[in-house]
């Protein structure tokens, strides 16, 4: 019984050693596979959307401002190509556009032993809308910059003292507004608005720094 409570002693000691701590710093670099789910509602022509899948570099910071509860800042921006499908024209090239998604979550760590720290969270993102190049058949497309709400689970893996290994997930709720004009040879330059869900899932793996 003595070893036995002896044991459990240590293996708490050895997780409250782990737990991080308030002032702690992290970075991760990550290759991010970006997977929207998207959809539309556009009038006039009807029909629904289609965003192109991409793989980014990514780049967070962590900072522990309590034990185990982090602040982290998650950067990263994607170029995809954008598609009004099964419309009353068919289906339209409405060309490309940047997106610049800087997210901020709060994470709870919860240290597993052996150099394992998984991690879960929350909070919210504002995507910005830039770099626009516009389709084949449109004169002009405007995109409205959205706040949207964002879940994120992970995990780090130690290999060293500073360095660890990272596997992270990401749901983000985007959408925005557009305002899409056909050049006036198609339908005679109609104007058409929709609102558009972007709702990206973000899979990542990389490699991080404690400091």
């Amino acid at each position: 019984m003595k070893k036995i409570i002896f044991s459990i002693a240590i293996t708490i000691f050895s997780l409250h050693a782990m737990a991080q701590q308030k002032g702690e710093w992290r970075a991760r670099l990550r290759a991010t596979y970006v997977q929207p789910e998207a959809s539309a509602t556009i009038s006039t022509i009807g029909g629904s959307a289609k965003i192109s899948h991409t793989i980014i570099p990514e780049l967070d910071f962590t900072y522990f401002f309590v034990d185990r509860f982090s602040a982290n800042l998650i950067l990263g921006t994607t170029r995809n190509k954008v598609t009004a499908t099964g419309t009353a024209l068919g289906d339209v090239n409405l060309g490309k556009v940047w997106l610049l998604p800087p997210t901020l979550t709060v994470l709870y760590h919860q240290p597993l032993g052996h150099g394992i720290l998984p991690y879960a969270g929350a909070g919210l993102n504002y995507t910005i809308f830039y770099g626009k190049r516009n389709g084949e058949y449109i004169d002009n497309i405007t995109y409205k910059n959205r706040l949207g709400f964002a879940t994120q689970i992970g995990s780090d893996f130690d290999i060293s003292k500073k360095w660890f290994l990272n596997i992270d997930a990401k749901k983000i709720w985007l959408k925005t507004k557009n305002d899409v004009t056909t050049i006036p040879s198609v339908a005679g330059g109609a104007t058409v608005q929709s609102d558009t869900k972007i709702n990206p899932w973000l899979f990542s793996v990389g490699i991080g720094m404690k400091f």
